[in-house]
């Protein structure tokens, strides 16, 4: 079998500011069938900026016809993702792909940017523009998304993010300017991994509806829950768990004892079922929930070593910033339970079970804190997956 290999998509400063993060992520995986690996943040510097256009112009590209192309992009590079003439800085987003044939595969489905092409068939396509003059002359260059042709830009193009990845990149806080005294919140949203079961648009999906909040995102984060950030993140859910099944568990089982045995139950006896089994119920569901997150129960590992190992299951990590953050974003996502949501709420979409619903928002600031850190959304596993695949 051909060996995995890394390719990336820049998405450009343009693209997240029309909100197009999410149907260009739904293409890439849906259209690639690729595995999405790593993701981070950036606002590059100048510094940044003029390294990554420098290798723009790839002289081993398979077609010649681009060179053009490339050096519309190396110009595009220096003028839009480098900081404004304000200092201000400009929020891109890297994304890293695996599988066999990755970089080609990648290119097919980014495409290449072409004058007068009115299809849809790749990301460019759709998203990009190349926009001439009578005489020929370029009016406006949007390319969408940045990648690379080969194996090897992949890979200098890769060690170069990843070498300004602490400084450039991250969860970029002071990036978006807000009029002082705005109530501006961040919160956190985990994309769960019913989306991530085989390659699709789901994951996508979720993201262009949240983008109805106007919110902005500022940290992207691809990541495996060990068993003990599951435990930690949801630990505050066991006691809620256990108390609000009492109810429900003594009626399943008083039904359970009169089929089995044939005599009739007083409520009496059916509340002191609840009170016995209902926290084992809790206790079983919460179970399901760190499995359902991590890939294992916290009864099947009982060695810490193992419990803090990243888990079998991925889910993808996303910070938005805003005014009234945390408000905007439940109210997008809505309740729990999908059956309940309403239509256009992304459970309502999304969503399968109680459990499978699609995604995870915070309910408060604090809470929004504190699960931020128990994942450590600053964590730079971008770097670290570079310089493993790299490495020598």
């Amino acid at each position: 079998m051909p060996e995995d290999q890394l390719a990336y998509v820049l998405v450009t400063p343009h693209s997240m500011r029309k909100s197009r993060t999410g149907p260009i992520l739904s293409r890439l995986i849906s259209r690639s069938g690729l595995k999405l690996v790593s993701a981070r943040m950036f606002a590059p510097r100048k510094e940044l900026a003029e390294a990554y256009a420098a290798t723009a112009i790839t002289e081993e590209d398979p077609n010649p016809r681009h060179r053009a192309t490339q050096e519309r992009i190396r110009e595009y590079i220096l003028k839009n993702l480098a900081p404004l003439a304000d200092g201000r800085r400009q929020r891109c987003l890297m994304l890293v792909f695996s599988g066999p044939d990755a970089v080609s595969i990648i290119m097919n489905t980014v495409g290449h940017i072409v004058h007068g092409r009115t299809s849809a068939e790749t990301i460019r396509d759709t998203y990009g523009d190349y926009i001439t003059d009578e005489a020929g002359g370029v009016t406006y260059f949007e390319p969408a998304v940045l990648a690379a042709p080969t194996p090897a830009a992949v890979e200098s193009g890769l060690k170069l993010w990843a070498k300004f990845s602490d400084a450039d990149g991250g969860l970029l806080e002071d990036v978006i300017p807000f009029p002082a005294g705005d109530p501006v919140e961040k919160t956190l949203v985990l994309i769960k991994p019913d989306n991530f079961r085989f390659p699709n648009a789901r994951p996508g999906g979720v993201i262009d509806l949240f983008s109805r909040t106007g919110l902005s995102i500022i940290g992207f984060k691809v990541h495996h829950m060990s068993v003990a950030q599951a435990m930690d993140f949801y630990g505050p859910v066991l006691d809620v768990l256990q108390d609000k099944l009492k109810g429900p568990t003594g009626k399943q089982a008083r039904l359970a004892v009169e089929g089995a045995l044939g005599f009739k139950i007083s409520d009496e006896v059916e509340t002191k079922l609840g009170e016995l089994l209902g926290p084992l119920s809790g206790r079983n569901n919460w179970e399901e929930l760190v499995q359902f997150m991590a890939g294992s129960r916290t009864d099947e590992v009982t060695d810490q070593a193992g419990r803090e190992a990243p888990g079998d299951k991925m889910c993808v990590a996303i910070v938005y910033q805003g005014v009234d953050a945390v408000r905007k974003i439940r109210e997008v996502l809505g309740p729990t339970d999908p059956s309940k949501a309403p239509p256009g709420s992304i459970r309502k979409e999304f969503g399968q079970t109680i459990m499978g619903n699609a995604a995870h928002a915070s309910d408060a600031k604090e809470n929004a804190a504190r699960e931020m850190k128990i994942i450590r959304i600053e964590e730079n596993n971008f770097r670290a997956l570079i310089e493993a695949t790299y490495r020598g």
